[in-house]
């Protein structure tokens, strides 16, 4: 993408803690407007007020994406702005943790809703625009997990091996034009993502986390390079390489036992 398109602006879903929210900065610091979408309306709030520092227009949309037209009204919000979103970030995501005989069905729809379809509700709802304008782009944030099965996380890992796929060869089929598409792919992050989907590490595991900001700054720079599938960090990118060598049925017995604990 090289130079950052002015005074466009740029959509962040899930914007006020994690990656999400490291991205922000890093856009608000590059002086492009925004357009921050997440579930509480008060952290939205303090987020717009630090980032209008960097003397950039912010506006937010308190938002549930697990609901029934949520992405609707992300483009009505958009309609009577009269604004565009250039750049488009499916970062928003819910994880579960558990047999899947034993998670709650509400809880395993409502990760699809916001891990699959708002996702791509909002790929196909900003792309037709991307296209008419002659440029865009868009990153949807799967995961590691995207690469193997996931026992004790089965809906989570799919729903990023969904993300992967699909923006893969949504990258294929845009290939040919200005528009940019890339899938970052994160091992686990030290964010609240962990306790929120009930999974449980040691002091010693969560130490061994990358930060959000680390993987932040390789995704805006990789993004912006148009590098399709991004995994920041060394050992997250070893471990994705190996998975390719060992057997499925081998590759789903580990990820077990890791889940195990």
């Amino acid at each position: 993408m090289g130079k950052p398109y002015g005074r466009s602006y740029v959509l962040i879903t899930g914007a006020t803690t994690g990656i999400g929210y490291e991205l922000a900065k890093l856009y608000a610091s590059d002086g492009n407007n925004l357009i921050l979408v997440a579930r509480d309306e008060q952290r939205l709030r303090g987020v717009k007020e630090e980032l209008s520092l960097y003397s950039i227009k912010v506006y937010t949309i308190a938002l549930d994406l697990s609901e029934d037209n949520s992405c609707e009204k992300v483009l009505d919000f958009v309609d009577k702005k009269n604004i565009s979103v250039d750049i488009l970030i499916n970062n928003a995501g819910l994880g579960s943790f558990g047999y899947i005989s034993e998670i709650e069905m509400e809880k395993e729809l409502k990760l699809i809703d916001v891990n699959i379809r708002a996702l791509t509700e909002l790929t196909k709802t900003f792309l037709p625009i991307m296209i008419e304008h002659g440029e865009g782009a868009i990153m949807n944030v799967a995961s590691t997990a995207a690469f193997c099965a996931g026992p004790k996380m089965a809906v989570y890992y799919a729903s990023k091996a969904y993300v992967l796929n699909f923006t893969e060869a949504l990258h294929e089929e845009v290939k040919n034009s200005e528009i940019k598409i890339s899938c970052l792919c994160p091992g686990p992050v030290k964010t609240s993502f962990q306790e929120k989907s009930g999974i449980k590490k040691s002091e010693g595991a969560k130490n061994t986390l990358m930060s959000a900001k680390d993987v932040a700054e390789i995704a805006y720079k990789d993004f912006r390079k148009g590098k399709v599938i991004i995994i920041p960090g060394f050992k997250n990118k070893l471990i994705v390489t190996l998975n390719k060598f060992i057997p499925r049925s081998l590759s789903r017995k580990i990820i077990l036992m890791m889940n195990k604990g």
